[in-house]
């Protein structure tokens, strides 16, 4: 089953120096239809003003990936960590048993991400934060775990959860798939372009939520950047 959600149909909050979408209940958007897909709990589309940024909050027993579209972001933490993540980089902080963070855009141009939270496999992991850069010409042609809970799974940053987030970059044109399993649940935002999902057009941002699925099947249509988490049910 492939259900399309449009992007203008999200979830939408527009603080000023944060416009925020939402593709599952969050803060003061609340569709119970919409609560989780499997462990995925949260994918925030963030648009976030030039020296702006969230200021330091906490969190515990979730795990946060930040996948950078445009600009950049500057995070800071309790362990003592301090980072910036650049456009098509990936960034991971396991909340686990506590820890506080601040995350700034120090860029001159806004910053635009995805921010996904998924729900660990047990509570009380140790907090932890990385980052890494992910080349989108690694991933031309074919999806690359960029964070995984998953055996096997190469340079993938880390997460204690029975899920992955991927990435890809396809031509216009261009074809891949994916072997997901008909027993796991998909959730795929286009970060760009436009594709073919199993005969369902997305469009670039649009949610698709993604089950009963074994082997999924992916065209593109404009040149496209295409983020995926595969989670447990």
């Amino acid at each position: 089953m492939i259900e399309i959600r449009p992007f203008d149909k999200l979830g939408h909050a527009d603080h000023g120096w944060l416009d925020a979408r939402h593709h599952f209940s969050f803060a003061d958007y609340h569709d119970p239809r919409r609560m989780h897909w499997g462990a995925l709990r949260v994918w925030n589309d963030d648009a976030i003003a030039a020296g702006t940024g969230f200021g330091a909050h906490p969190h515990r027993d979730m795990e946060i990936i930040t996948y950078i579209r445009d600009g950049a972001i500057t995070h800071q933490d309790s362990l003592g960590n301090k980072g910036r993540t650049e456009a098509g980089d990936v960034q991971v902080m396991s909340a686990g048993t506590g820890i506080r963070h601040s995350e700034h855009n120090l860029e001159s141009d806004t910053t635009r991400l995805f921010q996904i939270w998924i729900m660990p496999n047990r509570s009380g992991h140790a907090p932890s934060w990385g980052s890494r850069e992910f080349p989108k010409g690694a991933r031309a042609g074919r999806f690359v775990a960029l964070a995984s809970g998953m055996p096997n799974d190469g340079d993938a940053l880390p997460i204690h959860a029975d899920a992955r987030v991927l990435g890809a970059t396809l031509n216009k044109g261009q074809s891949t798939e994916y072997a997901l399993g008909a027993n796991r649940l998909g959730y795929l935002v286009l970060a760009k372009g436009r594709a073919d999902i199993e005969g369902h057009v997305a469009n670039e941002r649009d949610g698709v939520a993604i089950s009963d699925t074994d082997v999924l099947k992916i065209t593109a249509l404009e040149d496209t950047e295409i983020v995926l988490v595969d989670t447990a049910p």
